[in-house]
């Protein structure tokens, strides 16, 4: 063990270890999800760290010794799997705004670098976390910039997943344009449709879903890098105020921009609430999707059975033959876990006091769970579930035949009052619409074949091209 020591006092450090004294602190105060940081996030802060050596070098504020020292340890971090024991042990639910997070990344690099140099762990007099690594920074403008930097990279697979789940509906809704359905509403019948149709009907708030994700990601492009504690630039150049974010676009090749109002930019987190509810949008719209799915495959014998979801896996214990809608029923556990997280990311944001938000590190942690679950579901889904699916063409043409649903086309020939009459006798005698309606006279042939023309029907009903939307991964 080494000992290091802070402002409170001393503590040991295990040897092997290349963070430090605030570490150490955070290990102890915060062991509260048995969790380890985002890998996402830590690479992202040791992006930001590369990039703040490098402005500072260039501002004549780091000897090239040290920056060089310190360059070398950001790329070796970066190149190389993340060392959650030696290097970043910490909780992802940290207090303290993510300073813990913030200095653990300090001590690794400046150890790291040390080492590097030949010197020992902890010697922090040639290169010191606070005064090098940390330079011209807070914990306030890294943190959460680092936040957004991790929220990029790891939402864009997450779109991939959407517009693969698209076509594979689209796919679907164009081999299926010419089966014909009852429509339901309030789960009763209602009128004739194809399955086609529904399809279409399901990739269309898909497509909603993935622009308002889209639009959300891009105001995470927006950082207050240089903005320091509070947004005022304490014991920040001019120079690396006006160079830092290029010099992080070099560094990980995205389009940055500085906040306008680095005040605002600091204490207001409502960017992390919009990729929130449209994260929250996309499951509620994919939960409603898997309940329709459920129903439609219900059964075999004694349910909806209008389509076949692929059979995945036994579905009971105790009940030899049944097969479960398993994969819709994920798909629902992920959506209701990600309505959840949005409460959490809305309560953090509206938590923030004054001249900072404290609570970035739940926020940030709920966040990446929804997406990284959300793109998993995703891909199951689609996999198992959507490109398997079969119609039960034979049940679907019954439904059809028994229908009196075909009430509504007679109300225009003989009024509201008589269709009714006739669709409860239909009900009441389960004979027929058709075989009452000629026998009730009322209709000519032509009436008839008019009414009873269900493609007619389904034809007069505009379905739009599915109007994919692609972006790029």
């Amino acid at each position: 063990m080494r000992v290091e020591s802070d402002s409170l006092g001393q503590v040991e450090v295990p040897d092997q270890a290349f963070y430090g004294v605030h570490t150490v602190r955070a290990l102890e105060n915060f062991p509260i999800t048995g969790e380890h940081v985002n890998a996402n996030l830590i690479k992202a802060l040791i992006q930001i760290k590369l990039a703040t050596i490098k402005t500072n070098h260039d501002a004549g504020n780091l000897d090239d010794e040290v920056a060089g020292a310190l360059i070398e340890a950001a790329n070796q971090v970066l190149s190389e799997p993340i060392d959650y024991e030696n290097m970043f042990p910490l909780d992802p639910i940290q207090g303290g705004a993510g300073t813990s997070m913030n200095m653990n990344a300090n001590e690794v690099l400046a150890n790291l670098a040390l080492t590097n140099l030949g010197y020992e762990k902890g010697d922090y007099q040639k290169i010191n976390p606070n005064d090098h690594v940390n330079k011209s920074q807070s914990t306030n403008d890294v943190f959460p910039s680092a936040g957004k930097l991790a929220l990029i990279h790891i939402v864009k697979p997450l779109m991939a997943e959407i517009n693969a789940l698209m076509e594979a509906m689209g796919a679907k809704a164009d081999e299926f344009a010419d089966i014909y359905k009852m429509g339901r509403t309030q789960l009763q019948d209602a009128v004739p449709m194809t399955l086609g149709n529904s399809f279409h009907a399901y990739l269309k708030p898909l497509g909603r879903d993935l622009m308002r994700i889209d639009e959300a990601q891009q105001g995470l492009h927006v950082l207050n890098l240089g903005g320091s504690a509070i947004g005022s630039g304490i014991n920040v150049s001019r120079y690396y105020q006006e160079h830092i974010i290029p010099e992080l676009n070099a560094v990980t090749g995205l389009e940055l921009e500085q906040a306008s109002d680095l005040f605002d930019a600091t204490q207001n987190l409502d960017g992390f609430l919009q990729l929130s509810s449209a994260l929250k949008s996309l499951a509620v719209d994919l939960s409603k999707i898997a309940n329709d799915l459920r129903l439609l495959s219900s059964g075999p014998r004694s349910g909806l059975n209008e389509i076949n979801l692929p059979a995945r896996q036994a579905g009971s214990s105790i009940m030899p033959g049944k097969v479960n809608p398993v994969i819709p029923e994920v798909l629902n556990q992920v959506a209701f876990e990600v309505m959840g997280n949005d409460i959490t990311v809305t309560s953090a944001v509206e938590g923030g006091q004054l001249e900072l938000n404290a609570f970035e590190p739940v926020m940030l942690y709920r966040l990446f769970a929804s997406i990284e679950h959300l793109t998993q579901a995703l891909k199951t889904f689609r996999e198992h579930a959507i490109v398997g699916i079969t119609p039960n063409e034979d049940r679907l043409a019954q439904d059809i035949d028994l229908s009196v649903s075909y009430a509504t086309a007679m109300a225009a020939h003989i009024g509201y009052k008589e269709a009714s009459n006739l669709a409860k006798e239909a009900l009441r005698t389960n004979r027929s619409l058709r075989d009452l309606a000629e026998d009730s006279g009322e209709f000519t042939e032509e009436e008839l074949e008019d009414i009873f023309a269900v493609d007619k029907i389904v034809r007069n009903a505009r379905t739009p091209e599915h109007g994919l939307t692609s972006f790029e991964e």
